[in-house]
């Protein structure tokens, strides 16, 4: 009977230290994700820029003006658009008859909406 109770509180005691073990990791971890939430805030600020300074003419990612020059996947690699690196030169310098967005994207904001147009490309412009 003795067996049993000092048993009973050995395993009682592994598990509240595992219990333990696990809270801490699960702290440790939520701030290691920390980056995380900077990444998703430059997401919402590359899509914000596009709202605001791209969505007139390319609204879920079509052309109204050229029809062929949509930021679908298919005709950004058609085009030679095929990197985020060239949305962005695009969207800093412009392109043909569109304007380059440097001034107002401000600094890094051709990065950010690049990266969020590609992201958006990759997914076919379905929204989640």
């Amino acid at each position: 009977m003795k067996f049993k109770y000092v048993f009973k509180n050995c395993l009682v005691k592994f598990l509240n230290q595992i219990k333990v073990f696990f809270l801490i990791t699960l702290f440790i971890a939520s701030f290691a994700s920390q980056p995380n939430k900077v990444f998703a805030l430059n997401e919402n600020i590359g899509e914000h820029l596009f709202i605001e300074n791209c969505s007139g003419c390319h609204i879920n990612g079509r052309n109204i003006i050229r029809r062929n020059k949509t930021l679908k996947e298919k005709d950004l690699k058609r085009n030679g658009v095929d990197t985020k690196e060239k949305i962005a030169k695009i969207a800093r310098e412009g392109i043909g008859i569109m304007d380059g967005y440097e001034e107002v994207l401000g600094e890094k904001g051709d990065q950010l909406v690049a990266n969020w147009i590609w992201e958006q490309a990759q997914k076919a412009w379905v929204q989640e």
